[in-house]
């Protein structure tokens, strides 16, 4: 059966690993994102139920090969779900996401606004896996919060990049795409560059600053989240994953694109490394290494991809260090995390009857 079909009655459901899905922000870029990769990884999901705000109400969506209208985000759509993924904005989900749990969905919180919840587990997959960690199934789960992708992203290649030799200091400059402030974040960065080449005054409302054609360290004083939120957040996930791993020096540039995160990292090893080992330690699942210069990682290239693209300088001027340029569709590693968070919590819910 399709992991995205019509939906199920109970009878249907009978016997089997079936699970009920619902997504909160279904119109949004991560909801989107969602539904794509619930679809590839073949999550056995039926009666998958695209909920939004009022503005999006009655919306067509396409959910795997057919489509689906997005409904209102009312208590009763929480009924016997058994997954709910939060992709909305961090007031939605506030507002939401306690009739969800009450109602026994499990909940998975992309917006990172349950990250300061009591009981709630910051978790990235790919880093429980890299480091021999899994989380153990609970039989009640507490609100997951999938990790930050460049999180995700900094901590797989500092884990990796240890195992090549020991790491004395990591320094990352991670730019950041219009599209971790969704389509609000596009949609200016759009505005900003069409005005800017007809000489027309430029929107501000997201970013409070100009972001066409401009590199920021900063944003304007009224926007929210500030850059430096951005930047704690990654590093605090980081912390909470990557755990052992050497902590990374880090600086977050708002970087005039759409899509898609770029990394610079700056590894410094205590001896030095050969290129050939240390590509050796980096490469595996999840990361893809480019040899050809026409092949090198960016953020066009890395769009659609499930695995975060390398390439490898060594430093010039010290011998014990080496250059990684890294780049990684953002939404598509929110949403694999996500999903995949979903999967090892599969085991707590009842099989062969309805939530």
């Amino acid at each position: 059966m399709s992991s995205l079909s019509k939906p199920a009655s109970h009878a249907d459901l009978h016997g089997t690993n079936l699970y009920r899905v619902a997504i909160v922000g279904a119109s949004t870029l991560k909801g989107k994102e969602i539904a794509e990769v619930l679809k590839d990884r073949n999550f056995p999901a039926v009666d998958v139920r695209l909920l939004d705000d009022d503005e999006s109400l009655g919306r067509l969506e396409a959910l795997g090969d057919e489509m689906s209208f997005i409904q209102g985000i009312r208590t009763e759509q929480f009924e016997r779900v058994d997954f709910t993924f939060f992709a909305s904005d961090q007031q939605s989900t506030r507002a939401t996401w306690k009739a969800a749990r009450d109602l026994g969905n499990t909940i998975v919180d992309l917006s990172f606004a349950l990250e300061d919840e009591a009981g709630a587990v910051i978790r990235s997959p790919w880093i429980e896996r890299e480091a021999g960690q899994p989380m153990p199934p609970e039989l009640q789960p507490a609100p997951v919060v999938t990790a930050h992708p460049a999180a995700t992203v900094l901590a797989l290649l500092g884990l990796r990049g240890s195992q090549a030799g020991k790491v004395q200091r990591f320094v990352a400059t991670v730019y950041e795409p219009a599209s971790e402030h969704g389509q609000k974040g596009m949609d200016e960065l759009h505005e900003q560059t069409i005005n800017l080449l007809s000489f027309q005054e430029l929107p501000k409302n997201v970013f409070d600053a100009q972001v066409a054609f401009n590199m920021l360290a900063r944003y304007g004083p009224r926007s929210a989240p500030a850059l430096d939120s951005v930047s704690q957040r990654i590093l605090k996930h980081y912390k909470l994953v990557a755990r052992a791993a050497v902590e990374p020096s880090l600086l977050v540039v708002q970087a005039p694109i759409f899509h898609g995160h770029a990394f610079s990292i700056h590894l410094e090893m205590e001896q030095p490394v050969a290129m050939a080992e240390l590509s050796k330690a980096l490469a595996g699942e999840h990361v893809t290494l480019t040899r050809q210069a026409e092949d090198s990682p960016s953020n066009v290239n890395a769009a659609g991809q499930g695995d975060v693209l390398v390439s490898l300088t060594r430093d010039e001027n010290h011998e014990n260090g080496v250059w990684i340029w890294a780049a990684v569709d953002n939404l598509r590693i929110a949403a694999a995390t996500a999903v995949e968070c979903a999967e090892t919590m599969t085991p707590t819910r009842p099989r062969g009857k309805i939530q």
